[in-house]
């Protein structure tokens, strides 16, 4: 039987609809207030939540807020009296079914809650949805569900994919989801930061070497592809391989084979590569410092991460986890952050993405003595002001908002001034990828490379 979840601070509204739920067939728990609402459905299992937007205490939004954020397939229809354009953006944006205006037509209640109750029993008969199949990754943007696609129809076969994200945005946990989920899960998956390992270590790592093949091989040693032998190896920060490296590397990609360092023997070797950097590649071969067969190979299926600040959606997700995660490892019982809390971080740009918030809420859950994190307890980076500092006192930047200095500095000058530094917004929103830059600024890329010399702009 369905099971619904009135929640309502009226004493006559909630006898109406559960009269009028249970004609239609329906079991029906009510409650008068947000809080109480909450702790009902840590104890039971519901199939829809219907409740006023306007309550004392946790309103209608905040509880829609919560229960997406701790039950993401639980149906919501928010109602009340104050229609408001507002409330009913931040309804829908927050992921309500439908918003509802008092006094309701009965027909159109009836029709509303059986839509949303029959979508959450297709969505449970036709299996797990592409967010739910992969739990370890947090997420229900758009952006995100996009990644997920991707994982389940690259998974199953054996094209060789890389990763494209800044740090911190969780291409590993993509890379282990894409092994999970694969026809080798049962086999090896090896991961190895490229960025960690000496360059005069770094083939011996991925290759393996004999005893006595230099000073310190005491024995021998298997490589990383001889360990993922019929699985998968993850090569973490690719970008910063040697020529070298890359050349043997083509080598294993091309022949299917490795040599160890120091021995003469061949041995062959099946292995899918995941790679991921947070470099532009395409930049590194017009560079020279990236082999172009070698990106060819890899990058058969390329996937982008997505920064946090481009899926804000997910940090409340985000923010639940976490706080789950870190009170059980910490012994702490903090349940939630305040909404003020929510908000700053909300307006926050995250540099370090999904791994800073994680280290903002671990910090938040040690500081706190209730259970409620609250704005004192978020330490977040200086970076976004300092930046803003160094904007407002740029040159031109005073330049353009004081008139007469503007004149006296010449149009000349003033022009060029301000070219560059587009020019270096342009690398900077593009990551510092030139071929980006150059269709931002709507240029080619030979007069964006002119331009960067005339300026000096590499130097700096």
């Amino acid at each position: 039987m369905t099971t619904i979840l009135v929640v309502d601070d009226e004493q006559s509204m909630r006898d109406f609809l559960s009269i009028l739920l249970h004609k239609e067939g329906y079991q029906v728990e009510t409650r008068a207030d947000g809080a109480s609402a909450l702790q009902c459905l840590k104890e039971k299992t519901f199939d829809l939540v219907i409740s006023d937007i306007r309550m004392p205490g946790i309103g209608g939004l905040d509880l829609l807020h919560t229960i997406k954020g701790k039950y993401p397939t639980l149906p919501v229809i928010l109602m009340t009296a104050f229609v408001s354009p507002n409330d009913a953006v931040l309804a829908m944006k927050d992921g309500a079914f439908d918003y509802i205006s008092k006094p309701f037509n009965v027909a159109e209640i009836k029709s509303c809650i059986r839509s949303a109750t029959t979508r959450k029993n297709t969505e449970i008969s036709s299996g797990p949805s592409a967010a739910e199949a992969f739990p370890e990754i947090i997420g229900q943007s758009q952006e995100m569900i996009k990644i997920f696609d991707l994982i389940q129809r690259v998974a199953p076969t054996s094209a060789n994919v890389i990763i494209y994200g800044e740090s911190g945005t969780g291409k590993e946990l993509v890379a282990q989801a894409i092994h999970k989920h694969s026809k080798v899960a049962d086999q090896p998956f090896v991961p190895i930061t490229c960025s960690a390992i000496p360059a005069d270590l770094m083939e011996s790592e991925l290759f393996g070497h004999v005893k006595g093949s230099f000073t310190g091989a005491i024995s021998d040693k298997l490589g990383l592809f001889q360990l993922a032998n019929n699985g998968t190896a993850f090569l973490d920060e690719i970008g910063e391989l040697t020529p070298i490296i890359q050349t043997k590397l083509l080598r294993v990609l091309q022949e299917r084979e490795v040599k160890p360092v120091g021995s003469t023997r061949i041995a062959r070797v099946v292995v899918r590569i995941i790679a991921a950097t947070n470099r532009i590649l395409e930049d590194e071969i017009i560079a020279g410092r990236f082999r172009e067969d070698l990106f060819y190979r890899l990058a058969v299926v390329p996937i982008r991460m997505p920064a946090l600040r481009e899926r804000k959606g997910d940090v409340p997700l985000l923010v639940n986890h976490f706080l789950r995660k870190h009170s059980q490892l910490l012994g702490k019982e903090v349940q939630e952050i305040s909404s003020y809390g929510m908000q700053v971080l909300m307006n926050y740009d995250f540099p370090g993405n999904v791994r800073e918030l994680e280290n903002i809420i671990e910090r938040g859950v040690a500081l706190e003595s209730s259970n409620i994190i609250l704005p004192e307890s978020l330490t977040l980076s200086a970076h976004r002001s300092d930046q803003r500092k160094k904007t407002e006192t740029d040159p031109l930047f005073q330049a353009v908002a004081n008139k007469e200095e503007l004149f006296e500095r010449g149009l000349e000058d003033v022009i060029n001034e301000l070219e560059k530094r587009i020019i270096c917004f342009a690398l900077e929103k593009s990551n510092h990828s030139k071929m980006r830059a150059a269709e931002l600024l709507g240029i080619s890329f030979r007069s964006l490379r002119y331009k960067i010399q005339k300026y000096g702009i590499e130097d700096e």
